[in-house]
């Protein structure tokens, strides 16, 4: 099993690199983040459909929606 650093302890390495480093770890991890969540966001819409072709979603009105979040 890897060794997981503290958070503390990571930030101290980051600071420990060049500035030009520092920034490209910066898009990296950017990157990285939206891919994430970009996958996030396919499996929830994969998620979505099924449930619709189930038949576990039914159309409504906005007020309804709203009535729905709101309770």
């Amino acid at each position: 099993m890897p060794e997981v650093m503290a958070f503390g302890n990571i930030l101290d390495e980051v600071e420990k690199l060049p500035v030009d480093d520092q920034d490209l770890l910066r898009e990296i991890i950017s990157k990285r983040i939206v891919e994430c969540r970009r996958n996030q966001i396919a499996s929830e819409i994969k998620e979505a459909r099924a449930e619709y072709k189930a038949g576990g979603c039914r159309p409504v009105s906005v007020d309804d929606l709203m009535k729905e979040i709101a309770s």
